[in-house]
């Protein structure tokens, strides 16, 4: 054993295995929020996952802004219904009757709103890996973001993904860097219910893939 959990071979037990699989099933993109408070923490807590992810030359670019005052929520909030109304307009009849219900935003009622961006022009990694491919850094603040997400669900809180904004504008308003570039805004709270089927599945927006399209070349 390693100390660590996991057998010689590197694989943990099948318990371990069954709950991991569990946890990534029950990780939902969450638009509906009770408005109690989070503990502060389990936020922490959970916030310190991100320091585990990896990043592209150990650049580690993320940049993390806690929304809080009542201007900068307000703005948020007002970015997000500009937006939600354009896109509203893009489309018709039974296909504009199904967005029109969509709950895109938990905006009002989740008690926690954080911003993740990605520092461009970071010197910390000294550029290796993101030279030929710079989208890398946006890409390693993703993988943070995605274990923040599943420690959340994992303390029994939801995060939703608000991407229907003008992330310039956003950066104005939050007035950050020119060099942070917008990565998501999120929701984040206790989540009104609990299932292992996207909403946008629930409400006949789309479907999943049956089965992983994977091609072989």
């Amino acid at each position: 054993m390693t100390g660590l959990g996991e057998d010689q071979t590197g694989c943990f037990p099948a318990a371990f295995r069954a709950e991991l699989d569990l946890l990534m099933r029950l990780r939902r993109d969450v638009r509906r929020f009770r408005t109690d408070p989070v503990d502060e923490a389990v936020l922490t807590r959970c916030l310190a996952a991100v320091s585990l992810a990896p990043s592209v030359g150990l650049s580690e670019p993320w940049r993390i802004l806690r929304v809080e005052s009542e201007t900068a929520r307000a703005a948020a909030l007002k970015n997000f219904e500009t937006a939600n109304a354009a896109a509203l307009a893009d489309y018709s009849d039974d296909r504009a009757a199904t967005y029109a219900r969509l709950k895109l935003s938990g905006m009002r009622e989740a008690p926690v709103q954080i911003a993740f961006y990605c520092d461009e022009q970071t010197d910390k990694g000294h550029g290796l890996g993101a030279r030929t491919m710079p989208e890398m850094r946006r890409y390693s603040v993703v993988t943070a973001i995605t274990l923040f997400w599943l420690s959340l669900r994992a303390e029994g809180l939801g995060l939703g993904w608000v991407s229907v904004l003008d992330p310039d504008q956003m950066s104005r308003d939050l007035a950050v860097p020119e060099s942070w570039k917008l990565i998501g805004y999120f929701c984040i709270g206790h989540p009104e219910h609990l299932s292992d089927t996207p909403e946008l599945e629930q409400e006949g927006w789309e479907q999943r893939f049956a089965t992983l399209p994977i091609e072989t070349r």
